[in-house]
This record gives C-alpha cells, sequence and structure tokens, in this order.
C-alpha cells in the first residue's frame, strides 16, 4: 500500500517514513502544502497522513481542496494543535481521523491500519490480499499462509512477497527490487536482495511440493506455480 506524509519537519518525516516502510508500506513525502496538493493529486495512493501547520499551504486547506475535488482517500491529520475545536475543524475539513503530536508510532500504525481497514469496508479501499497457487496474503493483517500453513515473514520479507506477487508471471530485476522495497535508487553493491530471496524461498518453498519463487539466470527472479 501507498501512502503520502505531507510533513514540514524534515527529521520527523523521515523517521515516520523509515518506520512505515518496515511496517511494510511504501511511502512518498511532501513538506510543504503546495507539493503535498500536487502529489496527492498525481498520486495513486491509499491513504494521506498530513500535519496541519504547513509552509505555503496549511494542511486542512490541502484536504479541502482535495475533498472539493472529489477525491475520497482516508486522510489522518497529525498535528500539535489538541484542542477540542481544532480537532472538530480537521474532521469537517475531510479528516478521517486526527492524531495530536507527540504521538507514539506504535499508535499512529494502528490508526492507519484500522482507516484502510474502514476504506475496505466501504468497497472504496485498495486492493487487500494477493493470491497466487496456494499462496495467500494478507495485506490488512499482515499475515501469509501456504496451502492454509501460516508463514511468519519478518517485514522486510513480506514486503518482498508482497513485490513478487503483484508482478507474479514478471520477471523481476535486482534493481527493481532494490528501488521498490528497499527504496535504493542506487546499486550499493550489496548482496542484500539474494540474501532476503534465499530466506523467502526457505519459508514459501522449502515444505512444499511446488516452488513458487524461481531464478531467472542473469535477469533476475520470478514468483510463478510452474519451473
Amino acid at each position: 500500500m501507498k501512502l503520502l506524509i505531507i510533513e514540514d519537519d524534515e527529521s520527523a518525516a523521515k523517521s515516520l517514513r523509515n518506520g512505515l516502510v518496515e511496517a511494510g508500506f511504501s511511502v512518498d513525502l511532501a513538506h510543504d502544502g503546495e507539493t503535498g496538493l500536487q502529489q496527492a493529486q498525481d498520486g495513486d495512493h491509499d491513504l494521506w497522513v498530513i500535519d496541519v501547520m504547513l509552509p505555503g499551504r496549511d494542511g486542512l486547506s490541502v484536504l479541502k481542496a482535495l475533498r472539493d475535488q472529489g477525491r475520497s482517500t482516508p486522510a489522518l491529520i497529525v498535528s500539535a494543535l489538541g484542542e477540542v475545536d481544532e480537532r472538530v475543524e480537521g474532521l469537517r475539513a475531510g479528516g478521517d481521523d486526527y492524531v495530536v503530536k507527540p504521538y507514539a508510532f506504535a499508535e499512529l500504525l494502528a490508526r492507519i491500519e484500522a482507516l484502510l481497514r474502514r476504506s475496505r469496508s466501504f468497497g472504496s479501499g485498495p486492493e487487500t490480499m494477493l493470491e497466487l497457487a496456494d499462496l495467500k496474503m494478507d495485506l490488512l493483517s499482515r499475515s501469509v499462509t501456504r496451502a492454509g500453513q501460516a508463514i511468519d515473514l519478518q517485514p522486510r520479507e513480506f514486503s518482498l512477497l508482497e513485490y513478487l506477487m503483484r508482478h507474479a508471471g514478471q520477471v523481476v530485476t535486482r534493481t527493481m527490487l532494490l528501488e521498490n522495497v528497499w527504496e535504493y535508487f542506487f546499486d550499493p553493491q550489496t548482496n542484500v536482495v539474494d540474501v532476503h530471496i534465499s530466506r523467502l524461498r526457505q519459508k514459501i518453498d522449502k515444505s512444499f511440493a511446488t516452488p513458487l519463487l524461481h531464478t531467472v539466470r542473469g535477469s533476475g527472479y520470478i514468483l510463478r506455480p510452474e519451473a
């Protein structure tokens, strides 16, 4: 799932982004209201996290503009302004939830997951279940099973498998994985992809008769039922 964070405190935004990436999300950042509005209009995001106090254009005016355009993407407002009237104003501007700074990351993550579940229940949410043969991934509960057997994955392994499942039947290169799973936009000469592919293969293939994760020599990897 893809999130957009509009937050002018670059250090806080980076820290939040790192936590959400580790939790398996893809995250875009904007540090002012105008840029955030443009990214929200141009991007295919599943949820927006919007700070109220932004340079150029405040977060509530950004959200109002998006709602006036008919955009229904769930929005979580974060702000140091925590009085009742301020929270009410944020919700009336189009926010689906409101978190007061400082907040615990675990609570913010839980609220994001709750908003995504709510969106799904109204039929307007993004795809939340991926399947390939007997391999199933629930993106909301962050659980994976194969032939009904639970598979325990670390956050990065989960993100790696999600990317492979979204591109099932396609050859995925090492560079594609570095850019989309690790968000490295260069090759740092690391074997991190190979190590995680090996671990993932052990977990999803070792105990089952039909392998799903295959190496395409000289090209990359592919997830499919056949060799």
